[in-house]
């Protein structure tokens, strides 16, 4: 018989335990238990609950600290986690809550609320699942694109390395360095619909076929549309061939019209294209890349700052390797 889904129950008094198994169990839930905080965090990312059902008061770590480090983990955090407790108090509502709960659950417990807090909160993890594999996907579609030629091989990796290590010392925040790690295997994606003879071609693109290559950046915009969760990578794929001259596309942004992101991207994705082998010709000396991003940045291309910022990030880079490729 098919499973309704997993629940992990915890709590240090054995009949709390048997009884929420009961309840749960009649409802078709697959149950695991622990008696104690650290049992439960090993539980939990070994078994992979769908939810879990946490008593607040514990010896050891109690079901809050537990919460805590269920939702601090990358495994866990978005598992959903309720709190139970046998006072209604203000305190333990406000700390849980803090430490990330989900909901919470009042001892004695009333069978029908648990059974309606759990299904709401099963809806809530196979959205999350849905979300989680529609990104998954995704990534991958970045990779499939990348392998149509075999001259890209490695690109994302490298761009998502250059990319994150920039915004870190442009001091962005977490959730921007996040974000420019997907554009980086995103930012091509529209070229999906882009024909073979069009993208692998080794001349010089007809007008016709530039334009057809230039609407990758407007496709892959309206495919991660699809997807809530990759809205802040959006502007990053639309917007990584724009020019703050306003001669770039495909909406002819200017300046700081252009988002932060896309110019990031914009910068290591050059970088990257100039210093490896492509169908069109060797790749470049460093230095000569360092050279022609500059002259770009001058140009009109992009703001001179980030290209100076990734110019000296990546010579301090490069100084850091030396060493280690001269003692090999």
């Amino acid at each position: 018989m098919r499973k309704a889904g997993k629940i992990l129950v915890v709590d240090d008094y054995e009949a709390n335990l048997r009884g929420l198994g009961q309840l749960l169990r009649s409802a078709e839930y697959s149950v695991t238990s622990a008696t104690n905080g650290r049992d439960a965090l090993d539980l939990a990312r070994r078994e992979r609950p769908d939810l879990v059902l946490l008593d607040v008061l514990m010896p050891g770590m109690s079901g809050v600290d537990v919460c805590r480090e269920l939702k601090r983990s990358d495994e866990t955090c978005l598992t959903p986690v309720v709190l139970i407790s046998g006072a209604q108090e203000r305190r333990t509502i406000l700390d849980g809550l803090e430490a990330g709960a989900d909901d919470f659950l009042i001892k004695p417990i009333d069978a029908e609320e648990l059974h309606t807090r759990v299904r709401s909160l099963m809806r809530l993890k196979r959205l999350t699942d849905d979300l989680d594999s529609a990104e998954t996907l995704f990534l991958t579609l970045g990779r499939i694109i990348e392998a149509r030629d075999p001259y890209t091989e490695g690109h994302c990796e490298r761009l998502a390395d250059y990319a994150t290590a920039l915004g870190r010392r442009l001091e962005l925040q977490q959730a921007d360095i996040d974000a420019l790690y997907r554009g980086a295997f995103l930012h091509d994606i529209g070229k999906i619909a882009i024909p073979d003879r069009v993208l692998l071609k080794k001349g010089k693109l007809t007008r016709k076929e530039f334009a057809s290559m230039q609407r990758h950046a407007e496709i892959g915009d309206s495919l991660l549309a699809t997807v809530r969760s990759l809205d802040r990578v959006r502007p990053i794929v639309r917007h990584h061939h724009e020019r703050i001259d306003g001669q770039g596309y495909p909406d002819g942004l200017c300046g700081d019209a252009i988002p932060l992101l896309a110019q990031i991207v914009s910068v290591v994705d050059v970088f990257d294209a100039l210093t490896t082998d492509r169908l069109y010709r060797k790749a470049l000396s460093i230095d000569t890349a360092y050279r022609m991003l500059r002259e770009k940045a001058k140009g009109g291309w992009c703001q001179t700052i980030i290209v100076d910022c990734f110019i000296d990030l990546h010579q301090s880079r490069e100084a850091e390797a030396a060493p280690a490729r001269v003692a090999v």
